[in-house]
């Protein structure tokens, strides 16, 4: 269409067969989508369907704001308030989560213990997402000064991760990567990736968490022996 400010074609060819446009009545759009590049699905209800099509849709928002207690107009408003509510809440409890993981704030040597030489802050955890370990594992690290922290967070579906943290001043001595690579063996999995003061691999057989952590801890002594 030249006359077309858009710079695009915007009629509906829909097949209707009418005398007059007039005849097709109320137009409702229910939904459009692309169908390939450039092209996009455009579907409609006409006449007497597409009143009854928003009748319905008025009396499911009528129903809506009375279950939100606000007004159809400001559905949307409090919808918003909703989600950034939960989303709020999620981060709250996933804060909690970690605490009540690192011990629920009691304290600061709960956990800990000598390996040899190392100081190691070795734990199994449930209810933590598998991505907020590095998070516990930096946190344990303060809690050890120096040290090596290895936690294990077991998923719903019973897979879990590892992730090995060795403080600064140990990192010539011990490797992350090494570390967690031997947790995993036990978890059933394979590899492990990171830096040499951290490190996180995987497995699929989350009931093993604990040999997992014993790896990592055979694995600090058994380097203690062959260094002495």
């Amino acid at each position: 269409d030249a006359g077309n400010a858009l710079g695009w074609s915007v009629e509906l060819c829909g097949g209707t067969h009418v005398k007059r446009t007039g005849d097709i009545g109320l137009v409702s759009i229910v939904s459009q989508g692309a169908v390939a590049a450039g092209v996009r699905r455009i579907e409609a209800m006409t006449g007497n369907l597409a009143r009854r099509h928003l009748t319905g849709e008025s009396r499911r928002l009528e129903q809506l704001a009375q279950l939100l207690k606000v007004p159809v107009s400001e559905i949307d408003t409090r919808l918003t308030q909703m989600l950034e509510e939960r989303k709020r809440l999620e981060r709250d409890l996933g804060e909690t989560r970690k605490k009540l993981a690192m011990g629920g704030g009691s304290r600061s040597d709960d956990g800990i213990r000598t390996v040899g030489e190392v100081k190691l802050l070795a734990r199994a955890v449930d209810g933590v997402d598998l991505k907020d370990l590095k998070g516990l594992v930096d946190e344990g690290k303060k809690q050890v000064g120096s040290g090596v922290v290895a936690i294990v967070g077991v998923t719903g579906e019973g897979k879990a991760g590892i992730v090995v943290g060795v403080t600064s001043d140990l990192t010539a001595r011990y490797n992350a990567i090494e570390l967690v690579r031997k947790g995993a063996e036990a978890l059933g999995g394979k590899g492990g990736g990171g830096r040499p003061d951290m490190a996180q691999a995987g497995g699929p057989d989350g009931s093993k968490a604990q040999a997992a952590l014993d790896a990592v801890a055979a694995m600090i002594g058994g380097s203690q022996a062959r260094s002495n």
